[in-house]
């Protein structure tokens, strides 16, 4: 009889792999998806420190202490929307402003992939699909169209909708000078969804000064922006001198070729939203990444 059985099973088994080959099924394994995060760390100078190790790091999640089971410090390749407000009030400095995008573009590297967008009152991409032909990137600078109106959070859920199905870490590198005024999406809409795709904003605010027809006015960037970045793990940037902006783009390249990978298996997928932080057993030093994830047991119970 207990021959008989295991026979059965066998055949059982044979049957169940034949018909997975047959109809190409992606098989699953339970429990194995990892909650990730990207983390820079700086010195006391604002420095990037890249040679830290596994053992330098601690994550919490909801405050408590997770086992890491992934760590990497390899340079990891991106998918990037560098999203330029060119709005009325960005009419005397937009040349500034291609000369410091290309300078974060002509840094991307072979595996990287970006678009670049605009937004005024409209919102628009170039190229229309994503490229890791730099030359290409830098040459849409200089199309970009002008508006009236700042559709910021608009702006920045259409570069959501734009990273859909991209594969690998994701970023939305957006700059403005100025508040929102037109968009229908609001930023705790955006924040959210950043939150559960897991996309790096990184902002740079500007102030700027310019003449609105009546008399000079001074531009201030919404303060919502960092609260994205901060949310998210990008770095927020505050200008209010144009010579800053090139190196400011390009710090953002640096980083983000400069960031650690932890990855920890989450234990409670309860469907909330989970508080998320890293300790830095090194003195003197500070990590920033995402400050949160949303537990959702659809998206961690099974892997591919």
């Amino acid at each position: 009889m207990v021959l008989k059985s295991a026979v059965l099973g066998f055949a059982l088994l044979l049957t169940v792999a034949a018909v997975a080959q047959q109809t190409q099924q992606p098989t699953f394994r339970v429990g194995t998806q990892v909650v990730s995060l990207f983390a820079t760390v700086t010195d006391m100078g604002k420095r990037l420190v890249p040679s830290l190790v596994k053992e330098d790091f601690e994550v919490l999640d909801n405050d408590k202490p997770q086992p890491l089971v992934f760590f990497e410090n390899e340079v990891q390749p991106i998918s990037v929307i560098v999203m330029l407000d060119t709005s009325g009030s960005m009419t005397a400095s937009i040349a500034l402003l291609r000369r410091a995008a290309e300078q974060f573009l002509i840094r991307m590297l072979p595996a990287d992939k970006g678009l670049v967008g605009a937004f005024n009152d409209k919102i628009e991409f170039h190229p229309s699909q994503f490229t890791s032909n730099r030359d290409q990137l830098v040459g849409e600078l200089a199309g970009l169209d002008f508006g009236n109106g700042t559709r910021l959070w608009d702006a920045i859920g259409a570069s959501l909708d734009e990273l859909k199905g991209i594969q690998g870490r994701r970023v939305i590198l957006v700059f403005t000078d100025g508040d929102d005024t037109e968009s229908r999406v609001r930023l705790g809409t955006v924040t959210d969804r950043a939150r559960a795709e897991e996309v790096m904003v990184y902002a740079i605010g500007f102030e700027s000064v310019y003449f609105n027809g009546q008399r000079m006015v001074k531009s201030k960037p919404d303060s919502g922006l960092k609260k994205l970045a901060d949310e998210t793990g990008g770095g927020y940037f505050e200008l209010d001198k144009g010579s800053e902006l090139a190196s400011t783009f390009t710090r953002v390249a640096q980083e983000l070729h400069s960031q650690y990978v932890l990855g920890f298996t989450p234990t409670q997928l309860d469907g909330k939203v989970h508080k998320l932080a890293i300790r830095l057993k090194q003195p003197g030093m500070t990590a920033r990444a995402r400050r949160s994830y949303l537990a959702d047991p659809d998206k961690f119970v099974l892997e591919k």
